[in-house]
């Protein structure tokens, strides 16, 4: 006779596509920092690669507004996941989320996805770099290693402007108090403008203090997250050590740059001139099968562009194959997708393309 001790788990389990989900906490982590916190109706099983981000769907002053952020928990507490927002001047979406999203709200979210996670860069030594709210997939990644008795010796380097922005500052001394393998240690640009004064590394980050903190920095797997200057001098630091940029990883994501909306805008234009040259015999038929329409495009448009053809509105936030949210299945057919991390392979093996980033190399029928 044999006895099972384990009972079968019936609770969902969380894969990328759109979510309901209802904020069930909100937590001041600083002064200007907030880190919100949801779970779903029917319990559901929130499990992620440390390090990737959702995108929230959100409706601001009557437009729909997409935007994505980090997962700053960990899936080691799996029944719920936290999102971690600075407060930024002109901000329209960081504001509105400190202004307005409460306990109780609903909203929903697309994902998880992204590529810079500690999962698929698996080593035995690590170097987290983060600067000001960057340290958010960084935080998930040692909340993990923690919670799950990780055998790494991590180094972490996190940069703040003052000591009453540190975030996180009492949790990551919790963590890094209790295991030897862990070290910390924080930057402070500044001291306090309140008056509290800061005995640790004053400035920025260089070369000397990264010679003192991790010494052996050359030897570790490197993750990187913060503003786009702090990471360009990071980055320009570890090449002039001739470091082996491919143990370099870096999170960087946001609204579509101006420079890609000018260039999609030149791109459509010269697609009308060029529509008035095409025989219809090269143009490839995408039909929407929810939607029960089709629309014959030029090679070279994109799927999103179909659809948007036909007034059908496929949600999309960066337009660039990185926030996922425009994820659809293709039923039929085949296309060239040239994506930014946001896709997982499992998605793409179940059939699956982001919208915006995927071009027919044939007639098509998506799923919408």
């Amino acid at each position: 006779m044999t006895t099972n001790f384990f009972n079968p788990v019936t609770t969902q389990t969380w894969t990328n596509g759109r979510h309901l989900v209802r904020c069930v906490k909100v937590i001041q982590e600083t002064w200007d920092v907030r880190t919100f916190c949801f779970m779903a109706e029917q319990p559901v099983l929130y499990f992620f690669k440390p390090g990737q981000f959702v995108t929230l769907e959100l409706e601001i002053d009557g437009e729909q507004v997409m935007r994505s952020y980090t997962i700053s928990s960990s899936p080691s507490v799996p029944y719920s996941f936290s999102i971690t927002v600075k407060r930024v001047p002109g901000g329209r979406v960081s504001n509105w989320l400190h202004d307005n999203l409460r306990i109780n709200d609903e909203l929903a979210v697309h994902g998880p996805v992204g590529n810079f996670n500690a999962i698929d860069y698996p080593a035995e030594k690590l170097l987290m770099l983060s600067g000001g709210v960057g340290i958010t997939p960084l935080m998930s990644m040692a909340r993990w290693f923690f919670d799950t008795n990780s055998l790494v010796d991590l180094e972490f380097i996190h940069s703040a402007r003052s000591p009453r922005d540190i975030i996180f500052h009492r949790e990551l001394e919790h963590i890094f108090s209790r295991i030897p393998e862990f070290k910390l240690h924080i930057v402070c640009e500044r001291s306090d403008e309140l008056g509290e004064a800061w005995a640790g590394f004053r400035g920025y980050l260089s070369q000397a203090m990264l010679d003192l903190m991790a010494p052996d920095f050359m030897d570790r797997e490197i993750f990187c997250c913060g503003p786009t200057p702090y990471m360009n001098a990071v980055k320009n630091l570890l090449k002039n050590n001739g470091f082996d940029m491919t143990r370099y990883h870096e999170e960087s994501f946001g609204a579509t740059p101006v420079e890609v909306q000018e260039e999609a805008l030149e791109l459509a234009e010269q697609a009308e001139v060029d529509a008035e040259n095409i025989d219809s015999s090269d143009l490839y038929s995408v039909e929407f099968e929810s939607s029960g329409k089709s629309v014959r495009i030029q090679p070279g448009e994109t799927v999103h562009a179909a659809a948007a053809k036909l007034g059908l509105h496929i949600p999309k936030a960066c337009g660039m194959g990185i926030c996922g949210t425009c994820r659809v299945e293709l039923k039929s057919g085949e296309v060239e997708m040239e994506h930014n991390g946001g896709i997982t392979d499992e998605d793409v093996e179940e059939g699956y393309i982001l919208s915006c980033c995927s071009r027919p190399k044939g007639d098509l029928i998506v799923d919408f």
